[in-house]
Formats: structure tokens, sequence, C-alpha cells
């Protein structure tokens, strides 16, 4: 099973969906999953199955989402409930060669950007002056 699943995908979703909240209070959410559990998830490491499928299910995707692309996956499977923001924050947070507070400085700009943009206010100067 670790072979076919992308765990570096689970453990940047989980730690883009938990943001600041503390471990505890997530674990909790989650439902039978513990802090030390949890932590060893986002550092990368193979949930049991129940686990794996507790935090599927708490992500709001498929468990096929982490299968890796040599192993056959339906087209037609939903996308995930995650925003494109949180994406973008869960591969920056992942990203190694990022320093934390750096990968923490842009995903703020990000989320800013796109409320920005969400509010129409992006762009709004420019078209004023024309």
């Amino acid at each position: 099973m670790s072979e076919e699943i992308d765990i570096h995908k689970l453990a940047a979703l989980v730690r883009a969906k938990r943001g600041k909240r503390g471990l505890r209070e997530t674990a909790k959410e989650i439902g039978v999953v513990s802090v030390s559990t949890l932590s060893r998830v986002e550092q990368g490491k193979i949930p049991d199955l129940g686990t794996f499928l507790r935090l599927c299910h708490w992500l709001g995707v498929s468990p096929e989402h982490f299968v890796s692309e040599s192993v056959q996956v339906d087209p037609h499977m939903p996308t995930p409930n995650i925003s494109t923001p949180e994406m973008i924050v869960a591969h920056l947070r992942a990203d190694r060669t990022l320093d934390p507070h750096t990968a923490e400085a842009l995903s703020t700009m990000i989320r800013l950007a796109y409320e920005a943009a969400s509010q129409g206010k992006l762009g709004k100067q420019k078209q004023e002056q024309e």
C-alpha cells in the first residue's frame, strides 16, 4: 500500500486543512486519531488503513485521490472539497526548500490576493484611472 499512496499529498492536505489550529484540537475534530498519529502523518509517515480512511473523510476527498498515477483511477471521480488557495498553501508548506516563515508569508499573500479578487478589488485602481 505504501508504494501506491501519495503520502506527501496527504500530509500537505492535512497540514493545509489544520492550518494554525493545534494538533490536539484537530485530532479531536477528526475523532479516534491520536495527536502523535496526526503529527506523524503530517511528517509524511504512512498511517494505518483506518486512520487513512478517517483522514480522507475529514478532508472530504476520496481515498483514490491519493493513489499514485501509476495505478488506474476513475477519471469521473469528484474533485476534492479544497479551495485553490488551500491547495497552494498545502504545496508551499510541503516544500522542504522553503523556510516555514517564507511559506507562511506567501500563504498569507495568496489568501489576501484571492480574497481581494473574489471581492473585485484587484485591478480596480487601474480601471478607475482609465
